[in-house]
């Protein structure tokens, strides 16, 4: 046999021995369990009245596709939410640090292959004319040297180091996705939450409107009875001073509401100038929300499927570090390398040119005062800390979910209290109108009732805007209809596309 051709038998034959013998080291990964209730403890029993308002099953097809804005039917709303995966810079930013994270898969999966680098020359030289001929022969010669070195290197993943790094760089790039997706989440959750406190102003905006229209009505009043002589002046001052502080409470309204437009249009991606949401008082209530199983909550999460894929990537840094206590094995050319060579450059590219020299080598560390262990010993608390994280993220995510349960139970609850207050101030309103009207009662009771009145009507309204808010932050708290399944396959971040 041919001594090149007994090379690459060499070459090859080794190459596939490494490769058959290669084995992994180090643990495998599981999913650790989690806390998970049975059950939802604020869910409403079945036989309460409010049972009606909740839902256990999956989520609707609406918030299956990710648009739980939906379930509001606000066309306006639906609009500006739609606009966050488009325009918001955050968003764009997070893309583009997925896109980079699914590169460095691509990056790690090289380290599988040899690496081949040519470094091509031409020299010309001239030898010293004060040689003797016994020394070098053509002593005072020049010529040119016409080099075309070949370098391959590869070293074999004998022990699952390269492959490791591969699945840890895999994982990180799905961390970055389901971090991608929780921060569009928490962004569109953040719209929708401004955009129902605007509501919520717009109402209280509105709520103030008719009660300058009701208080100039008044103030009518006292005139006209000042004027009959029935009425001191104090009563006209007195509806005076109410309307005009009223009035200026009015005034207040409208910087709140630039505020939360200014914000609205920030996320989503627009400068303010651009962004203007028409007026429309508040006035749907929360509608149902499909709560689903706590069992569930764990895949719908973006967040706690991040934090898992985080322990993923953890799991895998271990094996690096146990991988380093074995030699590397792989075949490489010497100083010496692959190539052509000669002093003519018709015959540089021929057969009688060429050269090499390669061969497969080992190489162990013997003695590194303790780095290894180290290095594993850290890597090991690293992903004790990471499995530490993923259960506090369930145990937020429950947390939250519980919280935003009792929030809009107890506040349909005071919903339904602070309705029988408005109309009992109503009525003592009426009353106390009617008793001013016979003469019976002076002005400040009638401002009195009045305040109450307004009071317990802009109470309303808050507590109609925290519900709105509170539903908001239930569906972000579920996942907004995100799974696991929406979660890009290791296959599909090693595109790096």
């Amino acid at each position: 046999m041919k001594p090149t051709l007994k090379l690459l038998f060499c070459f090859l034959s080794t190459a596939c021995c490494l490769l058959i013998t290669s084995c992994m080291v180090g643990p495998k990964y599981g999913k650790p369990p989690a806390p998970t209730p049975p059950a939802y403890k604020e869910m409403p029993p079945d036989n309460s009245p409010q049972a009606s308002e909740w839902k256990t099953a999956q989520p609707s097809d609406a918030m299956a596709r990710g648009k739980w804005w939906e379930i509001y039917n606000d066309p306006e709303l639906s609009n500006l939410e739609e606009q966050i995966s488009v325009s918001n810079q955050n968003i764009k930013m997070m893309e583009a640090q997925f896109r980079e994270a699914k590169f460095a898969v691509r990056i790690a999966r090289s380290a599988l292959y040899p690496t081949v680098a040519v470094s091509p020359s031409i020299v010309t030289s001239r030898t010293s004319g004060n040689l003797s001929s016994s020394n070098q022969a053509n002593t005072g010669s020049t010529y040119t040297l016409y080099d075309l070195p070949v370098s391959v290197s590869w070293e074999a993943d004998t022990w699952g180091s390269v492959r490791r790094s591969i699945m840890s760089s895999a994982e990180s790039a799905q961390l970055s996705d389901a971090q991608l997706e929780n921060a569009r989440l928490s962004y569109q959750a953040e719209l929708a939450e401004d955009y129902f406190e605007l509501r919520g102003t717009d109402g209280e905006k509105h709520l103030l409107d008719t009660t300058v229209q009701s208080y100039e009505e008044y103030l009518k009043l006292t005139q006209d009875r000042f004027n009959a002589g029935v009425a001191s002046g104090s009563d006209v001052a007195q509806a005076q001073t109410q309307l005009e502080t009223t009035r200026a409470q009015l005034v207040d309204y409208d910087v709140a509401r630039a505020q939360y437009e200014h914000a609205i249009a920030v996320l989503a991606g627009k400068a303010p100038p651009e962004v203007s949401i028409t007026y429309s008082p508040i006035k749907i209530t929360p509608p149902p929300v499909p709560v689903g199983l706590p069992s569930q909550l764990l895949e719908r999460r973006p967040d706690i499927a991040g934090a898992e894929r985080q322990m993923a990537a953890a799991n895998e840094q271990i094996g690096i570090a146990k991988a380093a206590y074995y030699p590397l094995i792989g075949l490489t050319t010497d100083s010496a390398p692959v190539g052509v060579e000669s002093t003519s450059f018709l015959h540089w590219i021929s057969w009688p040119s060429r050269f090499w020299s390669v061969g497969p080598g080992a190489s162990e560390t013997i003695f590194d005062a303790g780095k290894r262990r180290a290095t594993l010993n850290q890597s090991m608390a690293a992903y004790d800390a990471m499995v530490a994280n993923y259960r506090q993220t369930v145990l937020t995510a429950f947390q939250q979910v519980e919280d935003n349960l009792a929030a809009l139970r107890v506040l349909e609850d005071e919903a339904k209290a602070e309705d029988v207050a408005v109309q009992a101030a109503q009525n003592a309103l009426d009353i106390s109108t009617y008793q001013y009207k016979a003469g019976t009662v002076n002005y400040l009771t009638v401002i009195t009732e009045q305040a109450i009145l307004l009071t317990d009507q802009v109470q309303a309204l808050s507590i109609l805007t925290r519900r709105m808010t509170s539903s908001v932050l239930l569906i972000e708290a579920l996942g907004g209809g995100w799974d696991t399944s929406k979660l890009p396959t290791i296959k599909q971040v090693s595109n790096g596309k």
